[in-house]
């Protein structure tokens, strides 16, 4: 029951999320906005990576009791999420919100250390052992160099872009900020692909694991 809450959720707010991308990328797709067409696909990546790693967390350490905090934080990624999207055609602003959205994403990882030391804590055997130690290194790995990664590089854009507005906006330099993220964001969605297929044998003989001692009770 939870699980499917939890994908319900997350399903409904990227819809959301992409809805305002849409609606966004329409005001901007024509050849005299093309400079701004790498927003579009950095926006795309972005619910691609939310999406799947959302997933991936919810099918491998979401289980009863159900976790306001959590979710609470999920909301307030698509509400960036949003803003964020609002502003393909504001480069500054694009980086502002985008440092915002890392600042939530990582509050997101740390908050969530909590559920995966619970999993750990009624751990049913062996392989759900195995996984949480898997998830348990990828999400520190997340925390300390990945997101925040995501966050420095968006509010070094900001700043650069704020402190130089000839140079990144009247000379459009800021093209080459964006294309540097977007791939970045490629680089990360990658990532989460690769991890998952690592993960995946291990979620099925823990799930198993699970219900078999769910059983047993």
């Amino acid at each position: 029951m939870i699980v499917e809450i939890e994908l319900t959720l997350i399903s409904i707010i990227q819809g959301v999320a992409l809805t305002f991308l849409i609606e966004s990328a329409k005001d901007v797709m024509s050849l005299h906005d093309i400079i701004f067409w790498p927003y579009i696909m950095a926006g795309l990546l972005v619910i691609f990576v939310f999406w799947s790693r959302s997933v991936l967390h919810i099918i491998t350490v979401i289980r009863w009791p159900l976790e306001f905090a959590h979710n609470f934080l999920y909301i307030a990624c698509a509400l960036l999420e949003a803003l964020l999207f609002s502003r393909l055609h504001n480069p500054r602003g694009w980086f502002a919100f985008g440092a915002s959205f890392g600042a939530i994403g990582w509050l997101l990882f740390v908050y969530d250390l909590r559920l995966i030391r619970a999993r750990a804590h009624d751990s049913a055997g062996p392989a759900s052992n195995r996984l949480i130690a898997v998830v348990t290194r990828d999400q520190w790995l997340n925390i300390t160099v990945l997101i925040p990664a995501v966050l420095l590089f968006s509010l070094a854009c900001y700043i650069c872009i704020r402190l130089r507005p000839d140079l990144f906006l009247e000379r459009n330099f800021h093209v080459g900020l964006v294309a540097a993220q977007v791939t970045g964001f490629g680089a990360y969605l990658l990532y989460v692909v690769r991890y998952y297929k690592g993960i995946a044998p291990l979620i099925l003989e823990a799930r198993a694991e699970w219900h078999l001692s769910t059983s047993g009770e």
